[in-house]
C-alpha cells in the first residue's frame, strides 16, 4: 500500500477528511504535511510516516476494544446501540439505566439473543458487533447507561431527544422582523453606540410596525473590545459585554455621589459629545468612560441596601463561574499580557488573591451582574411586546479568553478554525480561534457545549447557530500553516444535533442553522430531518438564469437579502464589491470584470422575475425599487420569518464587516448607523416599506 494511502486511512480513523468537494464541485485533497500535523494534534502516536502501520493497527484495535460508544442517541426515546464484545465471550449482558430524574431501570439479555451485525479479528482477537436495543421510549433528557458482560464493564451518556426541534415561527405564522447590530444602533441620547435601552426602544418601534423579531449580533464579553470588537471572538460564551450597559438604569447610581459627579462633569460631557459626533464607534473611549462610572458604583456597593447585596449573592449562586471569570479578568489586567504567557500556576487556572487587584475583581463581578440584570429586563420587555429576540451563537471563542484558559483541554490549541479557499476568499480564511476537540468533548459528555447553549437559550426565543456545518465538520489549519493548507475534521453530528434539539424544546426556542457557504449535503439533510430552520439569503441564491434566478423558498427558513458579512444590497446590485475585492488584493482586474458581468446578468434576471410577478413596474430598475420589490418577494414567500436589514432601506453602501480583513483595511464592527433611531422612525420610505412587508406577511 502506498504511504499516502496509509496516511489517508489513518486520517479517516482519527476523524480527518483527507479530501472534500469545494463549492465548484471540484475534489480537493489535503496535503501530506497537513494530515501528519492534524493527526498529531488529534493524539495519534505518529512521529513519522514509518509509524503509520502501527497507528492504523492501534486505532482499529481501540475501536473494537471499546464495548459501547461513550455517547449514545435515543431519537424519540428509542435506543438501539452497537455493542462490541469478544467472540469467545458469552453469557448474559446486563445493564442499568440511570435516568436524569434519578430513577433507575435494570435489564438483562442473553448474549446470543442480540443480533450480530459484523465480526472482526483485530490484533489476533475475534470480536462481534451486536445490536443492543432497550425498551422505550425513554423520557427526554441526559441519562447514563452501564453495561456489563462478564469482566467487561462500560458506561455511556444517553441523549434522549425528540427527533424534531422546537418550531414556532419556523413552521407557524409567517413572521418578520428587523436586523441592526447593537453597536450601530443609536439614539440622540446615546453615547455614540447602542445600549440595552436603545434596544428596548427599537423593540417598541418594531412592535408598533406589527413586527415579531429583532435580530442582533452576539453580545458576549470581549477579550479587549478596544483592540478587537468582533462579536465572533468573545472571551467566553457564558458572560455578556458590559459595553452595552445603560448606566442610567443602574439602581446604585442614585446612591453614589462620586459616580454622579463624574457623569455631571464638564470633561464627561465633552467626551459624550465627541463620541456622538464620531462616524465610527470608539470602543476604547466609550468603554473607558463607562468603566470609570462602574468602578465608582462597585466601590460603593457595600453601602447599598441588604436586598441589593442579596441579589448579587443570588446571581453568584446562579452563575458559579462568575467569580472565576472576574478573577481571570482582574489577573489579565494586572499582568497586561495574554494568559498563555502567564507563569505555569496561573496558566493552569490556579489564581490566588495576590494575583489580582481586589477592586478590579469587584468591578468585573459587578459589571457582569448588572449586564445580566439589564439583559433580563430587555428579554422581559420583548416578552411583553410578544417579540422574539433573535440571538446569535458564535462558532468560536478567543484563544486568549476565559473559556480556553478555564478548560484548555477541550480545545485544539495547535490549530486554527477557518474555511478553505472559495470564490470570495481565494486564499481561504483563518478565523484565529482554536477549534473544540471532538473526542475530548465526548469524553466530558458535552458539558461545555450544553452549558454554553443554555446560557444563550435562557434569554433567546430564537437562536441563530453560526456555521451550523461545524456540527458535522470544521476546517482546521495547523499552527504555522496557511489557510490553503488545512483539512476538515469530523464531529459527531448526531450527538451534537440531539443536544441542540433537546435544549430547543426545554427552552421553547427555535433554532436557525447558518448553512451558507461550503455545506455538505448531509448537513442540509440533517437540518430538514430535525426541523431546524435553514437560512435563505438572496445574495447567495441569485443566479444569472432568467428562467429560474432563485430557488424556491422553504417554509422552514429565515429569509433575508443579505447578512452582516455581505455587501449591502445596493452595493451588491451595483457590483461595488468587485472593486472592493480588487483593492483588497483578493482578485485581479480581469476577475473583477468577470464578476461585474456576472452581477449584471444576475441583476437583469432578478429584475425580470420581479416584473413577471408584478412586484416591479416596467422601467423601474433603480436599486431602491429593486430592493423594495425583492423584500416584497420574500414577504410573500412561505419562509417562516423574514429579516429586514434596516440599512438596506435607505440604500446604505458601507458594509458592516468584510471577512478576511483587519482594522487597517476596514473598520469592521465599528460603523454606526447612518441615521439615529429617531430619524429612522421618521423616515417615510422606511415606514412605507415596512408597512408593505407587514401586509405581505399576512
Amino acid at each position: 500500500m502506498a504511504e499516502i494511502d496509509r496516511l489517508r486511512q489513518a486520517a479517516r480513523l482519527y476523524g480527518i477528511l483527507p479530501d472534500y468537494e469545494d463549492v465548484q464541485g471540484r475534489r480537493q485533497y489535503a496535503s501530506r504535511e497537513a494530515l501528519v500535523r492534524l493527526l498529531g494534534i488529534l493524539g495519534a502516536p505518529l512521529a513519522g510516516e514509518d509509524d503509520l502501520p502501527e497507528v492504523l493497527r492501534a486505532g482499529r484495535a481501540a475501536i473494537w476494544q471499546r464495548p459501547i460508544e461513550p455517547v449514545l442517541v435515543a431519537w424519540d426515546g428509542h435506543l438501539s446501540a452497537p455493542l462490541r464484545l469478544p467472540a469467545a465471550g458469552g453469557g448474559r449482558v446486563s445493564g442499568l439505566l440511570r435516568l436524569e430524574s434519578g430513577e433507575t431501570q435494570a435489564w438483562s439479555r442473553r448474549g446470543q439473543d442480540l443480533a450480530i451485525l459484523r465480526a472482526q479479528t483485530v490484533s489476533g482477537v475475534a470480536y462481534v458487533l451486536r445490536q443492543l436495543a432497550l425498551p422505550g421510549p425513554l423520557p427526554w433528557g441526559y441519562h447514563e447507561l452501564v453495561v456489563e458482560c462478564g469482566k467487561i464493564r462500560a458506561t455511556a451518556m444517553v441523549i434522549s431527544a425528540p427527533r424534531l426541534a422546537y418550531a414556532d415561527w419556523c413552521e407557524g405564522p409567517r413572521s418578520w422582523g428587523v436586523f441592526l447590530p447593537l453597536h450601530a444602533l443609536h439614539r440622540q441620547s446615546s453615547w455614540g453606540a447602542g445600549d440595552f435601552s436603545d434596544l428596548a426602544a427599537l423593540m417598541e418601534w418594531v412592535a408598533q410596525q406589527q413586527g415579531h423579531v429583532v435580530a442582533t449580533l452576539p453580545i458576549l464579553a470581549a477579550v479587549d473590545i478596544a483592540k478587537d470588537p468582533s462579536p465572533y471572538a468573545p472571551t467566553s460564551r457564558f458572560f455578556w459585554n458590559e459595553f452595552y450597559l445603560d448606566l442610567a438604569q443602574i439602581p446604585e447610581l442614585q446612591r453614589s455621589p462620586k459616580a454622579r459627579r463624574l457623569l455631571g462633569s464638564i470633561a464627561a460631557g465633552d467626551e459624550v459629545r465627541r463620541l456622538r459626533r464620531a462616524r465610527l464607534v470608539d470602543y476604547g473611549r466609550l468603554m473607558g468612560l463607562k468603566r470609570r462610572v462602574l468602578e465608582r458604583l462597585s466601590e460603593a456597593f457595600d453601602a447599598v441596601p441588604a436586598e441589593r447585596r442579596a441579589a448579587l449573592a443570588e446571581y453568584c449562586r446562579e452563575h458559579p463561574a462568575a467569580l472565576a471569570y472576574a478573577r481571570f479578568r482582574a489577573a489579565q489586567e494586572r499582568r497586561r499580557e495574554d494568559w498563555p504567557r502567564w507563569p505555569d500556576r496561573l496558566r493552569r487556572g490556579r489564581l490566588e488573591s495576590g494575583d489580582f487587584d481586589e477592586s478590579v475583581f469587584r468591578y468585573h463581578l459587578y459589571a457582569q451582574w448588572q449586564t445580566e440584570e439589564q439583559l433580563r429586563a430587555a428579554v422581559r420587555r420583548a416578552d411583553e411586546l410578544r417579540l422574539r429576540w433573535y440571538f446569535d451563537y458564535p462558532l468560536g471563542v478567543s484563544r486568549n479568553g476565559f473559556d480556553v484558559w478555564r478548560e484548555p483541554e477541550l480545545f485544539a490549541l495547535d490549530a486554527f478554525s477557518g474555511a478553505p479557499p472559495d470564490e470570495f476568499f481565494t486564499q481561504g480564511q483563518n478565523w484565529d480561534f482554536p477549534p473544540l476537540h471532538p473526542e475530548r468533548l465526548r469524553e466530558t459528555r458535552y458539558e461545555y457545549f450544553i452549558a454554553a447553549l443554555r446560557c444563550q437559550l435562557r434569554h433567546a426565543k430564537s437562536l441563530r447557530f453560526d456555521h451550523v456545518m461545524g456540527l458535522h465538520r470544521l476546517y482546521w489549519i495547523p499552527s504555522g500553516m496557511e489557510a490553503t493548507d488545512g483539512a476538515y475534521v469530523r464531529y459527531r453530528m448526531d450527538e451534537l444535533m440531539a443536544i441542540l434539539v433537546l435544549e430547543s424544546h426545554r427552552h421553547g426556542a427555535a433554532i436557525v442553522g447558518e448553512n451558507l457557504g461550503t455545506v455538505p449535503p448531509e448537513v442540509d439533510r440533517a437540518i430538514t430531518r430535525h426541523g431546524l430552520c435553514g437560512m435563505y439569503v438572496v445574495q447567495y441564491e441569485l443566479q444569472p438564469d432568467r428562467r429560474r434566478p432563485l430557488r424556491p423558498i422553504r417554509a422552514a427558513a429565515a429569509a433575508s437579502l443579505n447578512t452582516h458579512d455581505m455587501p449591502t444590497f445596493r452595493s451588491f446590485l451595483e457590483g461595488r464589491d468587485a472593486d472592493d475585492r480588487v483593492k483588497l488584493g483578493l482578485i485581479d482586474a480581469r476577475e473583477a470584470a468577470r464578476s461585474r458581468g456576472k452581477r449584471a446578468r444576475q441583476r437583469r434576471a432578478l429584475v425580470q422575475m420581479l416584473r413577471r410577478k408584478g412586484l416591479l413596474e416596467a422601467g423601474a430598475d433603480d436599486p431602491a425599487s429593486v430592493t423594495e420589490a425583492s423584500l416584497m418577494l420574500l414577504a410573500a414567500s412561505p419562509a417562516g420569518t423574514l429579516l429586514v436589514n434596516l440599512e438596506d432601506l435607505w440604500g446604505e453602501t458601507r458594509q458592516q464587516n468584510t471577512p478576511g480583513t483587519g482594522p487597517r483595511e476596514r473598520p469592521n464592527w465599528r460603523r454606526r448607523s447612518r441615521y439615529s433611531l429617531e430619524e429612522i422612525i421618521r423616515n417615510e420610505t422606511v415606514a412605507k416599506t415596512l408597512a408593505r412587508v407587514a401586509e405581505g406577511r399576512k
